[in-house]
């Protein structure tokens, strides 16, 4: 008798785990990480970056049969002079983290078909990295230290498929520093300027003209004194828009480079003023943003 009360109390325990199994939630699926594995600096989940501060960004569930299968928005960790290629402190490629990364990744999802992974990740110039992600987000490159191995990573990566956005930078001088990296990475080629015909300007939104887009501190001071000016002043060779892209052997495009724009405080300031988001991010930044990525993607 006594082997059956045991056998009934094991029966009843098992049925109790199942019913706290069915009754416990599932864990959310998440799109497996590939970038730094630095938790406690930069965080997997950009919205706990600095203890947490941006915690209140929108987040949404990624498909629960194929997680992997959606789009992430990755930033390139680069040196640049004078910080050692630190990731304590300020350095320039962390210019508008996280707030633009996580801003265009939650419009991204609400505004197209794409699946989004709600996550942005940042990477290394590692080609291990690097692979897993067809396109990367560059910010402030006229001030890089980019080396000639790495210089041979980035090329090999867009060679075997993948799409640089360089964005954020202004003037001449700054274009020179940034040609010289250009130039470590493409010895062989050069850029070719895109006009406003080019698809990449109405493959989502239809743009009437190539947006220039200032820094919040420039477009609000351009509103204050009635200029409207949209270029950062005080820089020699900033007042015009470019828009320049590199083609791989097949003609695909495979870097597009933003010169004398700031498409990526369109898309982190898009909250601070409303006059600024009317103006830049809702007609401009956004739009020119999700342009690229689905050119980049489809083509």
């Amino acid at each position: 008798m006594r082997s059956v009360k045991l056998s009934a109390l094991f029966s009843l325990l098992a049925l109790a785990l199942l019913s706290l199994a069915a009754e416990a939630p599932m864990a959310e699926p998440k799109a497996r990480h590939f970038g730094i594995q630095d938790h406690e600096v930069l965080p997997e989940n950009p919205r706990d970056f600095q203890q947490g501060r941006f915690s209140d960004y929108p987040t949404w569930p990624v498909s629960k049969e194929l997680p992997n299968d959606s789009f992430t928005f990755a930033r390139v960790i680069y040196p640049s002079y004078g910080d050692g290629h630190r990731r304590r402190g300020y350095s320039k490629w962390m210019t508008d983290y996280p707030d633009s990364d996580m801003n265009l990744s939650y419009r991204l999802q609400q505004m197209t078909s794409l699946q989004v992974n709600p996550n942005a990740a940042i990477v290394d110039i590692e080609a291990e990295q690097l692979r897993h992600y067809p396109f990367l987000y560059m910010t402030e490159m006229g001030d890089n230290e980019v080396t000639d191995e790495q210089a041979k990573v980035l090329r090999d990566y867009m060679l075997n498929g993948g799409f640089i956005m360089v964005d954020d930078f202004w003037g001449t001088d700054e274009w020179e520093t940034f040609y010289v990296a250009f130039k470590k990475m493409w010895p062989d080629r050069e850029f070719k300027e895109l006009e406003l015909d080019h698809d990449i300007f109405h493959a989502v939104f239809d743009l009437k003209v190539k947006p220039q887009i200032p820094g919040i501190g420039y477009g609000m001071r351009g509103k204050y004194d009635r200029s409207m000016r949209t270029y950062e002043w005080g820089k020699e060779g900033a007042e015009i828009v470019h828009y320049r892209a590199v083609y791989d052997d097949k003609k695909r495009m495979c870097m597009i480079i933003c010169w004398n724009t700031d498409t990526g405080d369109g898309w982190e300031e898009e909250g601070t003023d409303p006059w600024y988001f009317q103006t830049f991010s809702e007609p401009y930044a956004y739009p020119i943003g999700i342009n690229i990525i689905y050119y980049a993607m489809t083509h």
